[in-house]
């Protein structure tokens, strides 16, 4: 069974200033498994490196292509790899939206 929620931990500086490195991210995956939530323009995403499947991205959903999603990194000087360097990002590969961040707290 797949739980439809999924938490994520934000390990670099790509979105900086919306979400922070040490950041986690409640994301939603969907009650069904193989279907890919409904995402919708402007919706943070985590999805699947297209060339390396076992790498998380956490990344802007900027449009729905034919292809798939453009996705894009908010800090664009932190030198990110978003879809400028590897194109539209399958559907498929998208693997649920941001619900909540939030950050642990420092025992």
């Amino acid at each position: 069974m797949q739980w439809p929620v999924w938490r994520v931990a934000v390990a670099e500086h790509s979105m900086e200033p919306s979400l922070r490195s040490g950041d986690w991210l409640l994301v939603w995956r969907g009650l069904r498994r193989g279907r890919t939530p409904r995402i919708r323009s402007g919706q943070i995403v985590i999805a699947r490196h297209p060339d390396e499947p076992g790498l998380l991205l956490v990344k802007r959903a900027v449009r729905r292509l034919p292809d798939g999603w453009w996705l894009s990194s908010d800090n664009s000087a932190a030198e990110a790899v978003d879809s400028r360097a590897f194109g539209v990002v399958s559907e498929k590969l998208v693997q649920g939206r941001m619900l909540l961040r939030y950050r642990r707290a420092r025992v």
